[in-house]
C-alpha cells in the first residue's frame, strides 16, 4: 500500500467545484491583486482565530518581516527564538537587520523553553534582546503564559511564529491571542494551504493592523503617494478564493487530523525504542505533522521508504549548524535538546484524506520494523 506524507490531489478533489467556482470568480472579476476575495477571506480567518484583523501577505516569511517591521525591530537589535526550525524565521530576523539569538527547546514539545528564555534573558547581552518569536512546532502551541510574562516584565515584543498551527490552541485561546501579532503560512502542505504561495499576521492591534496594511502595498496612503518605504507583500487574488474555498473546511481537517492522532498513539504505543508525540494538556495540538522520535531514525525511514511509506525529517539540521548562520558563534552541545531532536525526529504520513486502512499499515511497518 502506497502512503504519501500528504495528499494535496486527494483533497482538490474532494472539494473541487468549491475551488474552482472560486478561482473562476477571481478571473471573471480581474481581481488578480488583494480584492475581494482576499477581503473576504481575511474577515474570516480572523474570525476563525477571534482576532480583530487578519492581514493577507504574500508568504509565510513576509508575515514574519512584516511583524517583526512592524514591531519597530532593526539594526542593532537582537531577537531570540529556537534552531530548531525552518530557516524563515531566522531569515526575517536579519531581513530587519536584527540579530537572531538562539534558546534551547522543550525536548517534549520541540517548542521554545521558557526556563532557558529566561536564563538568557538574565545573562551577560540579555537587555539587547527586544523581541521574541516563539514558534508553535508541529500544530502544538508554545507554553505562552511564562513566555508572555518574561517578555512583559522586560518589555520585549512577542510576534507567534503561527505557521505551522491554524487553529491550534492554549489555554482555550487560539493562537495568536497571546503575542502583538502572530504569523501563518498558507504553503500547499500546511493544515490550510493555497495553491501557491500565501500568508498572514493577525493582531487585536488596530492601530498596527493598519500600519501592517500599508506596508504590505508600498505604503500607498493613495495611489502614487507614499508616506515612506514600503514592501511589496499583497496576496494574489486566486489564492485568497482558494484559502476562502478551504477555510470552512478547516476545522473538520482538524478533527480528522486529531482522530489520526488518536489513532497511532494506540496502534503504536508500548514500542520499546520509540517516542510518541507528547502533547501538553494545556494545548489543542491540530498535528501539522505527528512526529515521532527513535535512535535508528534513519533506519526506520528506510524500511518504511522501502513499503512505499513516505517519511519527513524536520528538521535534520539545526540552524546553529547552518553554514549560513556559522558566523553567529555558536557551537555543538549548545543547545543539546535540539540537536538531539534533529538526530531522531521523524514525521509520519498526516492528512485529513488519510484512510483508517492507511493509519493501520504505516503503524503495522512500524511495528515490524522494531520487531527485527
Amino acid at each position: 500500500m502506497k502512503v504519501p506524507l500528504a495528499d494535496l490531489h486527494g483533497q482538490y478533489m474532494k472539494i473541487k467545484p468549491e475551488i474552482d467556482a472560486a478561482i473562476q470568480g477571481v478571473i471573471a472579476s480581474s481581481q488578480f491583486i488583494l480584492g475581494k476575495a482576499v477581503l473576504d477571506f481575511e474577515s474570516a480567518f480572523a474570525k476563525a482565530h477571534g482576532m480583530r484583523h487578519c492581514i493577507a501577505v504574500g508568504s509565510g516569511t513576509d508575515a514574519l518581516h512584516a511583524a517583526l517591521w512592524g514591531a519597530g525591530i532593526g539594526p542593532g537589535d537582537a531577537v531570540v527564538t529556537t534552531p530548531f526550525t525552518f530557516i524563515a524565521t531566522v531569515e526575517a530576523i536579519l531581513l530587519c537587520g536584527a540579530r537572531p539569538v538562539f534558546v534551547d527547546i522543550d525536548p517534549r514539545t520541540f517548542n521554545l523553553d521558557p526556563v532557558k528564555l529566561g536564563a538568557l534573558l538574565s545573562a551577560p547581552g540579555g537587555d539587547k534582546i527586544r523581541g521574541a518569536l516563539p514558534i508553535h512546532l508541529y500544530g502544538q502551541a508554545a507554553d505562552m503564559d511564562p513566555i508572555m510574562k518574561i517578555a512583559s516584565a522586560r518589555g520585549i515584543h512577542v510576534i507567534e511564529d503561527a505557521c505551522q498551527a491554524h487553529l491550534a490552541k492554549y489555554k482555550g485561546k487560539t493562537v495568536g491571542n497571546f503575542g502583538e501579532t502572530a504569523c501563518f503560512s498558507f504553503y500547499p502542505g500546511k493544515n490550510l494551504g493555497a495553491y501557491g504561495e500565501g500568508g498572514a499576521i493577525t493582531t487585536n492591534d488596530d492601530v498596527l493592523a493598519a500600519k501592517l496594511r500599508q506596508f504590505r502595498d508600498h505604503v500607498q496612503v493613495e495611489k502614487y503617494k507614499h508616506a515612506f518605504s514600503g514592501h511589496n507583500y499583497r496576496m494574489d487574488g486566486i489564492q485568497g478564493a482558494v484559502l476562502g474555498a478551504k477555510l470552512p473546511h478547516l476545522q473538520e481537517w482538524t478533527a480528522r487530523r486529531r482522530s489520526i492522532a488518536a489513532k497511532y498513539h494506540v496502534q503504536l504505543g508500548g514500542i520499546s525504542g520509540l517516542t510518541l508525540p507528547f502533547e501538553s494538556p494545556e494545548s489543542f495540538h491540530v498535528y501539522h505533522l505527528f512526529v515521532v522520535t527513535t535512535e535508528r531514525r534513519d533506519a526506520l525511514q528506510s524500511f518504511l521508504a522501502g513499503r512505499e511509506i513516505s517519511t519527513a525529517i524536520a528538521y535534520p539540521i539545526p540552524l546553529h549548524f547552518q553554514e549560513a548562520y556559522r558566523y553567529l558563534g555558536y557551537k555543538a552541545g549548545d543547545f543539546p535538546a535540539c540537536e538531539q531532536a534533529s538526530k531522531q525526529c521523524l514525521a509520519m504520513p498526516m492528512f485529513a484524506e488519510m484512510s483508517d486502512e492507511q493509519v493501520s499499515f504505516v503503524s503495522e511497518s512500524v511495528r515490524m520494523f522494531f520487531r527485527d
